[in-house]
């Protein structure tokens, strides 16, 4: 008697990456997001990626002690109510990213909203950067709470935070806490200490590697426009994109125009590829201790 082939299941779900400016018009920044999410949806998206703080401009050009004043606590948070509202009625996932207060601390965080409107739960943004131009160092606080993955209607996803994506041991965190999609809200863009450094490829890439290293989707979602602060101004690139799980660009916005951009992934079938692929299998983690270390020392000096 001959065995029948296996028959893989097949989950397929649609994520969208979004991109649009924002001005200091905090009503028409929500109402833009609404009407991308809105677009997305109807475009047969299930999980729908908003950029970074996208309620205002990239306030951290400046340290100015009144944009404190931007921050509010996740419970009560409208915008926070207004996407579960939206992602009840739409049926879709919509992590939400916010200036959160936090009593005497503030966070960039990301509000992690299910299909059926429920709050799965917060992440505060693990590394902040401090440059030109980015100075979020003055704003928020190292995050506290880990990097945690969140398991939606549709898919398990891992969702860290713009300056994040530089490290891979969140990617491969998220990865091995069982994401199956991995998502990064952003604000990027020039640099104003060097006109001459565009890091639009470099960024693309290091996220690409991120999705092929791990073997699953990965999207990315910029804002685009010139934001004029005190000190400098900023240009952002957008170029929002959505990744598959080879690191292969898939969909990929330009640098000016509001996008909505759309693809669909078999979840099942990938997590089958990842499995014989071996590179979860091969791992050593006993190997990796100066990972725990900054300086590579396994041990660390005393």
């Amino acid at each position: 008697m001959t065995a029948s082939p296996t028959v893989l299941s097949s989950r397929t779900v649609t994520v969208a990456a979004t991109q649009m400016a924002c001005s200091w018009d905090r009503a028409a920044n929500v109402d833009g997001v609404e009407s991308l999410i809105r677009e997305a949806a109807a475009m047969g998206a299930q999980i729908i990626l908003p950029q970074e703080l996208f309620e205002t401009p990239y306030f951290c050009k400046d340290q100015k002690q009144s944009l404190f004043e931007l921050a509010a606590p996740a419970e009560g948070h409208p915008v926070i109510e207004r996407m579960q509202a939206l992602a009840r009625e739409l049926s879709v996932v919509i992590p939400v990213s916010f200036f959160e207060k936090a009593r005497n601390a503030y966070y960039n965080s990301m509000a992690m909203v299910d299909a059926d409107g429920s709050l799965l739960g917060i992440y505060r943004k693990s590394h902040i950067p401090d440059g030109p131009g980015y100075q979020e160092k003055f704003y928020f606080s190292p995050g506290d709470t880990g990097i945690p993955v969140f398991k939606t209607r549709y898919a398990t996803v891992g969702c860290a935070i713009c300056w994040d994506q530089w490290f891979p041991e969140t990617a491969r965190v998220m990865a091995l806490k069982g994401a199956e999609i991995l998502l990064y809200p952003t604000a990027i863009g020039s640099e104003p200490q060097d006109s001459t450094i565009d890091s639009q490829g470099h960024w693309t890439r290091v996220m690409q590697g991120h999705a092929g290293a791990n073997l699953m989707p990965l999207i990315a979602s910029n804002r685009v426009g010139v934001e004029q602060g005190e000190s400098c101004a900023l240009t952002f690139y957008g170029s929002s994109f959505i990744a598959g799980p080879q690191g292969e660009i898939v969909a990929q916005a330009d640098r000016e125009s509001r996008t909505v951009l759309t693809a669909s992934f078999d979840l099942d079938r990938i997590a089958a590829q990842r499995a014989s692929w071996g590179i979860f299998r091969d791992r050593r983690p006993e190997l990796y201790g100066a990972l725990l270390t900054l300086d590579g020392e396994t041990t660390p000096h005393r």
